[in-house]
């Protein structure tokens, strides 16, 4: 199990606010999981804005700016919005495992929505760039 696990919802978000949260337990599941607790507590259009804000200060505080890529972020926020809005899950945990492919095939998932590779785009990561295959729903 995740070490960002060790936390409740409410913990994790002030951890990872506060940049107290470790950053070698913020994993891609962890990412996620932050996405999945925003959309949860304030809607899709805040959660995109909470994120992005978010992520940029963490990445900051650890001196890792540079990875920061807005495509990625938005893509994954509204990937997990997607799923939330068919999931039965009243929390993260069950919502991971009712849909794993977040987890352990998201490259495989963004590659249905585009045909580019948004991962190391220069574009990608200043800017969102919309889907060219499929758009997100």
């Amino acid at each position: 199990m995740e070490n960002h696990f060790n936390l409740t919802d409410s913990d994790f978000e002030k951890e990872f606010i506060s940049c107290r949260l470790n950053p070698t337990d913020f994993t891609h599941e962890a990412h996620l999981r932050l996405a999945w607790i925003n959309i949860n507590k304030y809607g899709i259009k805040q959660a995109e804005i909470n994120v992005q804000n978010q992520l940029l200060k963490f990445i900051e505080f650890v001196g890792e700016k540079d990875k920061y890529n807005v495509t990625l972020t938005l893509a994954a926020i509204k990937a997990v919005n997607h799923f939330m809005l068919k999931s039965n899950s009243d929390n993260f945990k069950d919502f991971i495992t009712e849909f794993p492919r977040l987890k352990y095939k998201f490259k495989e998932l963004m590659s249905f929505h585009y045909g580019f590779d948004i991962y190391n785009s220069d574009n990608a990561k200043k800017q969102f760039l919309q889907p060219d295959l499929a758009p997100f729903d």
